[in-house]
């Protein structure tokens, strides 16, 4: 399948900036499963972006703007390919928890089977814990899947209940959240029985025709559980599904706080104020109608800034 996406973020400041630096992790992957064909990142206004790999292997693009202006937007526009990820089995074998405990014990999955920022182990979260009567089943395959559905279950998906920045007490004191939550408490509570398990932000495809929880025009998280010779396997919780190929995949890290996709600072005389805005459209093709739309690896000029008229399809989960 062949996706095309643009993800377009506004920012508007109540006084002018004197200057600006920002990174952003808005490029898809490449894998196994999914090839980012050509990609493209613009500002307005220009700036001259540059790019690196980070640790766990995403694309940062970054870029500064020494000028005074008071609005910038980024366009990062795509073209990906996603193939069909192998068949997850219903079980493993019966010696699946000592293999896996025997694979950790090294330290290699020191990062991912460990509380992070945004997914901490709380009062609240071992108070879910025992509710869900949280253990080893008889596989990690067959315990992962019944964490998602009891999640599933338990959970509320509700668009705007929580902020980027919210941690999951948030959430696990209301029983609402968005994607993002339901992601960061599933890795908290996996983490505490040995499996290793990361955090996944990108989009998901949508037909008009199949109803999801999660908001249209948006981006979407899940997790990824790092399961022996099967390694690592997509769980979207806020689905209870597993990922498939319309999940396409841009950046992994420990949780959110590692692949946020915009991250900077600002330099002001005055109070300022900043407004976010995201329209993500994305939809099916099989090949670019205008090839001149993808300037890879470099900046141009955007066209004109977003429609101020397309503001109300824009949110960020």
């Amino acid at each position: 399948m062949h996706y095309t996406i643009r993800h377009v973020t506004k920012f508007a400041y109540e006084s002018p900036i004197s200057e600006s630096v920002m990174e952003t992790r808005m490029q898809p992957r490449s894998d196994a499963q999914q090839h980012c064909i050509r990609f493209g990142l613009s500002t307005t206004p220009s700036a001259r972006v540059r790019m690196y790999q980070d640790a766990d292997g995403n694309t940062v693009h970054h870029f500064g703007i020494p000028g005074r202006h008071s609005r910038l937007t980024v366009t990062a526009e795509a073209f990906v390919e996603c193939g069909t990820p192998p068949d997850v089995p219903s079980t493993l074998g019966a010696d699946a928890w000592e293999a896996l405990d025997r694979a950790t014990e090294a330290g290699e999955f020191w990062d991912v089977l460990n509380p992070s920022p945004f997914a901490k182990r709380t009062p609240l979260l071992r108070a879910l814990a025992e509710e869900m009567n949280l253990r080893r089943i008889a596989d990690p395959v067959s315990t992962l899947r019944q964490v998602m559905a009891d999640l599933y279950s338990r959970f509320e998906y509700r668009p705007k209940s929580t902020r980027v920045d919210s941690p999951i007490d948030d959430a696990l004191s209301t029983k609402q959240g968005v994607c993002q939550d339901f992601s960061h408490i599933m890795i908290a509570l996996v983490r505490q029985l040995g499996i290793p398990c990361r955090y996944i932000s990108g989009y998901l495809f949508q037909p008009a025709e199949t109803p999801t929880r999660s908001t249209d025009g948006a981006t979407h998280a899940w997790v990824e559980a790092w399961l022996l010779d099967l390694g690592w396997v997509g769980f979207d919780p806020t689905h209870n599904s597993l990922a498939d190929e319309r999940h396409i995949r841009v950046a992994v890290g420990r949780d959110y706080s590692d692949v946020p996709p915009t991250r900077g600072v600002f330099k002001g005389l005055s109070a300022v104020r900043s407004e976010l805005m995201v329209g993500v459209s994305i939809g099916t093709a099989q090949h670019f109608t205008d090839p001149t739309m993808f300037t890879p690896w470099m900046s141009r000029e955007a066209s004109s800034p977003l429609a101020e008229s397309d503001s109300q399809h824009q949110q960020q989960q």
